[in-house]
């Protein structure tokens, strides 16, 4: 789908604050979209169009029109549903009529998906590779085929590359778990190399056949690792080395 069709029209863009609040990555600008009750936020940098929101609410969401999202065509309720669906985060909500906030889920999960990205939900903490905090949120979508532009952030790259990986996991032994402090997952970014999980979590294969809990684990980033989803070296010998367009 075209990111042409998801015109923000006239909405708010809002400006990119100098810590950014939960949900909204370093330096991204979000479009703000105002309802009966609740105001819609989107980045337009974190969308790679998985369509959950299109297909629970097109009234809300629809592509083609602009601004693509209305968020008075439904209850406030019915909106905030939606918004949780959204695999990336790149939708969010805030409500001012005295509903329930965005959730924290009780659990930390990591899904590996079919030809795509990873996608990870829980109380999530992304650091970059310098050691500060680049995001939290409860929703975020990593890039596994290595070409994204907004690394470790999925932006669709896999799609144009061609890359084919069936979401599988068989190397159980590269889930560790030497135990965590707390509930929330960090998810930390290292120089030309992997994404370590550290906290507790739960990975499951793309068809869901395979469940494995921990507090430490290495992904793969670099897109050519044999033991994908995770990382067992291989992104030295192909010399990844995104530099500094993850900061």
């Amino acid at each position: 789908m075209a990111d042409d069709e998801r015109d923000p029209g006239e909405s708010e863009t809002l400006a990119p604050p100098a810590a950014p609040p939960p949900g909204v990555d370093r330096g991204d600008r979000v479009h703000a979209f105002p309802g009966t009750g609740i105001t819609v936020t989107w980045s337009r940098r974190r969308c790679i169009h998985a369509a959950d929101c299109v297909m629970n609410l097109p009234t809300v969401f629809e592509p083609g029109r602009r601004p693509w999202v209305d968020a008075t065509q439904a209850s406030a309720d019915a909106v905030a549903r939606v918004v949780a669906r959204c695999p990336t985060g790149s939708l969010h909500f805030e409500r001012d009529d005295g509903g329930a906030p965005e959730a924290i889920p009780p659990a930390n999960t990591v899904l590996v998906t079919r030809n795509g990205p990873t996608y990870l939900r829980g109380d999530l903490e992304l650091v970059d590779e310098a050691g500060e905090v680049r995001l939290r949120d409860t929703r975020v979508a990593l890039c596994r085929c290595g070409l994204s532009a907004n690394k470790p952030l999925c932006d669709n790259a896999h799609r144009d590359a061609g890359f084919r990986e069936r979401g599988e996991i068989t190397t159980p032994e590269r889930v560790e778990d030497p135990g965590a402090e707390g509930t929330r997952l960090r998810v930390i970014v290292h120089r030309n190399g992997p994404i370590e999980l550290r906290g507790p979590f739960a990975i499951m294969s793309s068809d869901r056949q395979v469940l494995l809990a921990g507090t430490k684990a290495k992904l793969c980033r670099c897109g050519h690792s044999g033991a994908k989803p995770f990382c067992d070296g291989t992104h030295k010998r192909v010399g990844f080395a995104p530099g500094q367009d993850e900061s």
